[in-house]
């Protein structure tokens, strides 16, 4: 029987990791638990760091938020402070999952699962997160963008955690939203999902525009000619059609068990364009 160890603090953690340098990490358990009982990993020992205050809570640090590696979905969804900077995100863990799931899993378990249809990637990379990653002798700052790689690939070495998310906010008018199209209506997981934030001017001509698409590649996807397409323009369909053959060249999806490539390119251009009506709001 593996053991499980539950550090009450970093200084814990670090010990325990000495000794254990081939553990696995957790704190929800939404995934790693699914994986044991299928037996893809077979890890030598477990060390669950849901005790670890640390890596608790929202800080607000001026132009900066920090958000803890170990909030729950759900604790994130009832925080003010991600309802009012980044209603972009509180959309997508809205709808991650079910309700169980958003009670036990972390927005670190989120990030590290690194899988291309995790429901807080997409909010992530439009908001140009950084993840800060921990390890006893120091803390090192990476764009998400750069962190991950690769389904279930992520920038970590033997004795690094994620410690947390530093998020930038961003002032004046943006519209941020959060769409996914799944197999059903919910507790599903994404098909196609977008994240959007755009700032327009006071005339609703768009300044700035950062688009990102789950589930239609390894990793998530971004693309910088649809976003400069749409710079200068209304938030109206003729612009967003304009900008679909750039989206189209972007993505890479694959055939599976939820849904053909062909069906995920439809809904990522779906998604593109329903972001007319969200303007028009």
């Amino acid at each position: 029987m593996r053991p499980v160890f539950l550090p009450e603090n970093t200084a814990e953690l670090w010990e325990t990791l000495d000794k254990h340098p081939a553990a696995s990490l957790y704190a929800g358990g939404t995934d790693i638990l699914v994986k044991l009982r299928s037996g893809i990993v077979d890890p030598p020992a477990l060390i669950c760091i849901e005790r670890i205050k640390d890596l608790k809570g929202v800080r607000d640090e001026g132009d900066t938020v920090f958000v803890g590696a170990g909030n729950t979905h759900r604790e994130l969804l009832a925080d003010p402070t991600v309802q009012t900077c980044f209603p972009v995100l509180a959309q997508a863990l809205r709808v991650l999952a079910a309700p169980p799931i958003r009670q036990m899993g972390t927005i670190g378990g989120n990030v590290v699962n690194a899988s291309p249809a995790g429901d807080t990637l997409p909010p992530l990379y439009v908001l140009d997160a950084e993840v800060e990653i921990w390890s006893r002798e120091l803390s090192r700052v990476v764009p998400i963008r750069r962190f991950i790689s690769g389904p279930g690939l992520v920038l970590l070495k033997t004795g690094e955690l994620v410690g947390g998310l530093r998020i930038k906010k961003r002032f004046g008018k943006w519209i941020q939203h959060y769409e996914k199209v799944g197999l059903r209506k919910a507790q599903s997981c994404a098909v196609a999902s977008l994240a959007a934030i755009l700032k327009t001017d006071s005339k609703g001509t768009v300044e700035e525009a950062h688009l990102a698409w789950g589930s239609v590649g390894p990793t998530v996807v971004s693309c910088s000619k649809a976003e400069e397409a749409l710079k200068g323009r209304s938030l109206c369909a003729e612009t967003l059609e304009k900008a679909m053959p750039a989206v189209q060249s972007a993505i890479s999806p694959v055939d599976d068990i939820r849904a053909s490539a062909s069906y995920r390119r439809s809904v990522a251009g779906a998604l593109l364009l329903r972001l007319s009506i969200t303007g028009a709001q």
